[in-house]
């Protein structure tokens, strides 16, 4: 008998089976014996299932190894073109899926962009109007806005703005979106949106151009008769940019009226003014209109600014009461400079005091003299007084200042010997043969109440306000210049122009002064050195200067003009 073992590798967990066959030369059909032999285990006797078999056969067991199937993915034809191409849910090439499908149908390829001239800001749907930068984040939020309502089937990956020339007021958009399409089949697709601007004018540029809507206005009033504290108000509110909310700015006789479309601009204004100069307010409604029926009232407000009468170089006289509050300094006093406090420096003493808004009005001073009736004198002699002592309880004494005693005489009686003699604050500018002017107490009527009831031998004869220099060879000179607002002028004085050059020459003279005041470099004019100037004339250094860009430095000439067409 010949036994043949064939092992037939069948997994079922740890154990394989086997096939056995058994061949006898005198049976040749003999039965199949199977044997289960448990992998790694012992062999034990194998159990019989015919009784042909003389002897035992001895498994063979056989393994066979093979390597891990390989999925290989095949190709099919398009449905519609016949090319291969991999299998997807639709069974078509992207060509064919593009020309059959398009997800950006519906949504418009050219859109309308309203856009106001006058004060550069886009229509935000349904009323509103917003400020944005050409290719800015809120520029193509605006425009995404404009798409929103076409959108809503499809989903957004990205947007992005095309160059366009700036003139050309076109805005391109390129915009990525996705969709689901047959079978589940995800189809991307990449194309631009046109957006042409129109103008259209906005309601706040209507009430502008038409000059006689306001719903609020802003009174300033100063009663003198020098506008320097208007001028530094004026570059304030220039370089803090208040003026652009105002519909109107009306310059008239003592004061500056601004005009505003809302009560919370007009009181933004009032706020800064009050933080700025030494000022009192009041405020006043009008009824216009009034609506029964919803209970709506219609007011037009009033606000009225009243700053403090007193400008720089003015010369003032104290109440006793205040100079003694003040440190128990003189009661006639120079103005040094007003900004959000009076700066008052005494000449004898050159004790300095700041009064703010609420002691003024507690405690009211007028000028005694106005700049037209300053006096020209010229410097005799000096002597400075060191070592001086204050008495007790006195005040702050200035740094910048030097304390001396001069003689000098008027330049219309240099024909005569007549000469005054005081003391100035002014001794760390004056030399012999200077020009100073002041004003001359000796030789004038002044009427003021304070003044009247002081001590003859207390009131100095002449009062020095500041040295003096040859105007024509300083504005020669004068390299800068310095913004104004767009106003309406009515009832102008001729002398303007001269207190506008005497503004100019205090910011020249005070560097705490200019601190806030932007000063622009004048390209347009070529500094005039010669040998004849003054020595000692105070200038304004080039890193105190800003450069003054306009549409001709960024884009030329004739970009210029195009832009402002």
């Amino acid at each position: 008998m010949v036994s043949e073992a064939t092992a037939l590798r069948q997994t079922r967990g740890d154990w394989v089976l086997f096939h056995e066959k058994a061949v006898c030369r005198h049976h040749p059909a003999p039965p199949f014996q199977f044997v289960v032999v448990k992998r790694g285990g012992p062999q034990r006797g194998l159990e019989k299932h015919s009784a042909n078999l003389t002897t035992t056969p001895t498994p063979i067991i056989m393994e066979y190894m093979q390597a891990p199937a390989t999925s290989s993915q095949g190709n099919i034809l398009c449905c519609t073109c016949g090319i291969p191409i991999p299998p997807n849910p639709a069974n078509m090439c992207v060509s064919c899926l593009r020309t059959t499908v398009d997800i950006s149908e519906g949504i418009p390829k050219q859109v309308n962009l309203n856009f106001c001239k006058q004060c550069e800001r886009y229509l935000q749907p349904p009323a509103s109007w917003v400020q944005c930068a050409l290719e800015s984040r809120e520029l193509l939020a605006l425009c995404l806005k404009k798409l929103k309502g076409n959108m809503t089937k499809v989903r957004l990956i990205d947007a992005g703005f095309l160059w366009t020339e700036p003139h050309s007021k076109r805005i391109k958009l390129k915009v990525t979106i996705q969709k689901e399409v047959m079978n589940g089949a995800i189809l991307q697709q990449v194309f631009v949106v046109e957006f042409v601007i129109q103008g259209q004018m906005c309601d706040d540029c209507h009430r502008v151009e038409a000059k006689d809507f306001w719903n609020s206005v802003v009174q300033v009033r100063q009663k003198t008769s020098h506008k320097k504290t208007f001028y530094y108000l004026e570059q304030l509110i220039l370089k803090h940019k208040l003026h652009q909310n105002a519909l109107n700015i009306k310059e008239i006789h003592e004061g500056i009226d601004f005009y505003y479309a809302t009560k919370q601009h007009a009181q933004k204004m009032v706020d800064f003014l009050q933080c700025t100069v030494p000022c009192r307010s009041k405020t006043s409604q009008r009824l216009i209109s009034h609506d029964i029926h919803s209970n709506t009232f219609n007011y037009k407000s009033t606000y009225s600014i009243e700053i403090v009468p007193v400008c720089k170089d003015n010369v003032v006289c104290l109440s006793p009461r205040l100079a003694q509050s003040l440190g128990n300094m003189g009661q006639v006093c120079v103005c040094a400079r007003v900004t959000s406090t009076i700066h008052l420096i005494d000449p004898n003493t050159l004790q300095t005091a700041e009064v703010d808004g609420g002691t003024y009005w507690r405690n009211p001073f007028n000028s005694l003299v106005s700049p037209r009736q300053l006096e020209e004198f010229i410097v005799m002699d000096t002597d400075i007084i060191r070592n001086q002592k204050l008495g007790a309880g006195a005040g702050i004494r200035s740094n910048k200042h030097t304390l001396a005693e001069v003689w000098v005489q008027k330049t219309s009686e240099m024909d005569t010997a007549q000469q005054y003699h005081c003391r100035t604050h002014l001794g760390h500018l004056l030399n012999i043969g200077d020009l100073v002017q002041g004003f001359d107490f000796a030789n004038s009527n002044v009427n003021d109440e304070f003044l009247n009831k002081m001590n003859q031998s207390h009131i100095p004869d002449v009062v020095l306000i500041k040295k003096s220099y040859n105007r024509s060879k300083r504005v020669k000179r004068r390299n800068w210049k310095l913004k104004e607002m767009d106003k309406d002028r009515e009832g102008m004085a001729p002398e303007d122009e001269r207190q506008y050059q005497d503004f100019l020459e205090d910011l020249e003279e005070d560097e705490a002064l200019r601190k806030n005041v932007n000063i622009f470099r004048d390209a347009s004019k070529i500094p005039v050195e010669s040998d004849t100037d003054d020595e000692g004339a105070p200038r304004i250094s080039l890193m105190e200067m800003l450069e003054d860009l306009s549409l001709t430095d960024a884009t030329g000439g004739e970009g210029a003009d195009m832009l402002t067409e």
